[in-house]
C-alpha cells in the first residue's frame, strides 16, 4: 500500500520536474510570423514572449494600418505559440503521471 503510494508520489514529482523542464525549453522555441505582404515580421517564444518585431518603413507612415497589422500578426503568432505551449506541457505532464484509471478523460 505505502509502496504504491510512494511510487505515485515519485511519479508526480517526476511529472512536475518534466513540466518545469518543458516550460524552460519552450523559452527557446521560436515562432516566426509575418503579415501576408511581409511588411511586418515578428518572433516570439512558445511561452509567448516577444523577441523581435520588424516593421517596413511604409507601415510607419500610417498609424492605423500599423496598428491593424500588429493586432492581426500578433494574434496569429500568439495562437500558434499557445497551441505549441499547451500540447508540449500536456504531453510532459501526461508522460510523468502515474497510471490512474480514468485520468486520461481529464487530459
Amino acid at each position: 500500500m505505502f509502496g504504491d503510494m510512494m511510487g505515485m508520489m515519485n511519479k508526480l514529482k517526476e511529472s512536475q520536474e518534466k513540466v518545469a523542464q518543458t516550460k524552460e525549453r519552450l523559452n527557446s522555441v521560436l515562432i516566426d510570423e509575418q503579415s501576408s505582404d511581409n511588411l511586418l515580421k515578428l518572433t516570439l517564444t512558445a511561452n509567448r514572449t516577444i523577441k523581435n518585431i520588424s516593421i517596413a518603413d511604409e507601415l510607419l507612415k500610417d498609424k492605423e494600418q500599423l496598428e491593424d497589422y500588429l493586432v492581426l500578426t500578433l494574434n496569429k503568432a500568439i495562437a500558434k505559440a499557445t497551441q505549441i505551449n499547451e500540447s508540449e506541457l500536456a504531453a510532459a505532464a501526461k508522460d510523468g503521471l502515474p497510471n490512474i484509471p480514468g485520468l486520461d478523460k481529464f487530459m
